[in-house]
């Protein structure tokens, strides 16, 4: 009778043991709509950050091609014969 005790207690902690981690098992496959949208909300702001960086690049494309010299807003509002020296 003991024996049958002893194999009927390890079973039961067996169960007990093997439950949780079968049951951890799957909740790692199934996502929850929380996950799927964190991951839906990662690929966006992939998405964008692509986009931020190719703009960038076609700016400073544009930017190389043209004069690398501050423009002046009031170049056009000035006279020719303005000069610093006569301020």
């Amino acid at each position: 009778m003991s024996i049958m005790r002893s194999l009927i207690v390890g079973a039961v902690l067996a169960g007990c043991l093997a439950g949780p981690a079968y049951a951890q098992r799957q909740q790692q496959q199934e996502k929850t709509g929380l996950q799927i949208e964190d991951e839906q909300k990662k690929k966006d702001a992939e998405v964008i950050d692509k986009q931020y960086k190719a703009t960038l690049e076609r700016v400073k494309k544009n930017t190389n091609t043209t004069e690398n010299r501050p423009a002046d807003p009031w170049q056009n509002m000035r006279g020719p014969s303005d000069s610093n020296t006569k301020r």
